[in-house]
């Protein structure tokens, strides 16, 4: 499957004129062969701790947007939404995977980043969550879920792909470009990093997005502070070509 990454900036807890900026972006990835269309986390506000401001419920614009965006394109397309989902809980980070006849699977981020508060305005949680498209098997994570290398190891078996959506400032990209590799490395996984560009309540993000191969290698990187779209081809045969090569994951102990 071709898999399209778009680093993008964003408007600023204003949803809906992201997305407009989006739909060009979308088009350009589809039009290149793209079966796959990733955005960054809180693709629409940004990564804003307004929760009560900036969250929707399910079904709301953001989402309509991404539904409406993989039926005219014929695509599958994720990023994440500020989700309220209930009335006696915080709302949650939630990765929302569309495809093309309106099948949804979404993945609420497992680690709420308490080093800026997350925790305070956003639910974690319950669990990971893989995806199977066209023989792809796809787990989802969100932005600081990439420091917990145990979360990605426990569905190592049972993926291909791990997609990573992030709002990751750029005084951190080191650990962010570091982390990325390692995941692959370590999992034997194509790994798809999202990453934004530009300003954002006072932080700076330059992006880094990239798709990287089971071996660790980089096979597409978007251009330092720029909106871009990369595109690659995802195999999972690769991912069982170098397991069966480095069979690794059966020396796992515990």
């Amino acid at each position: 499957m071709r898999i399209a990454a778009l680093q993008h900036d964003i408007v600023w807890e204003d949803a809906a004129a992201t997305c407009a900026r989006l739909v060009p972006m979308i088009a350009e990835a589809a039009a290149d062969g793209a079966g796959l269309i990733v955005l960054t986390e809180m693709f629409g506000p940004g990564f804003s701790l307004a929760a009560d401001r900036i969250s929707e419920p399910p079904g709301g614009p953001t989402e309509q947007f991404l539904v409406d965006r993989a039926a005219s394109n014929g695509v599958w397309i994720g990023g994440s939404i500020p989700t309220r989902d209930r009335d006696d809980a915080h709302p949650v980070n939630r990765f929302l995977l569309v495809g093309p006849d309106g099948t949804r699977h979404h993945y609420d981020k497992l680690h709420p980043f308490t080093f800026a508060d997350e925790h305070e305005h956003y639910r974690a949680g319950d669990e990971p969550v893989t995806v199977d498209i066209g023989g792809l098997r796809v787990s989802l994570f969100v932005c600081y879920d990439l420091r917990f290398a145990n979360a990605f190891w426990e569905r190592a078996t049972g993926t291909d792909l791990y997609l990573v959506v992030a709002n990751w400032p750029e005084s951190r990209r080191h650990h962010w470009r570091t982390l990325l590799r390692a995941r692959a490395i370590e999992n034997q996984a194509w790994v798809v990093g999202v990453n934004r560009v530009g300003e954002g309540d006072g932080l700076t993000y330059v992006g880094d997005t990239v798709i990287v191969d089971p071996l660790g290698e980089p096979v597409a990187e978007a251009t330092e502070g720029t909106e871009e779209v990369i595109v690659a081809d995802v195999d999972p045969a690769r991912v069982a070509e170098v397991r069966a090569a480095f069979p690794f994951l059966a020396d796992r102990r515990r």
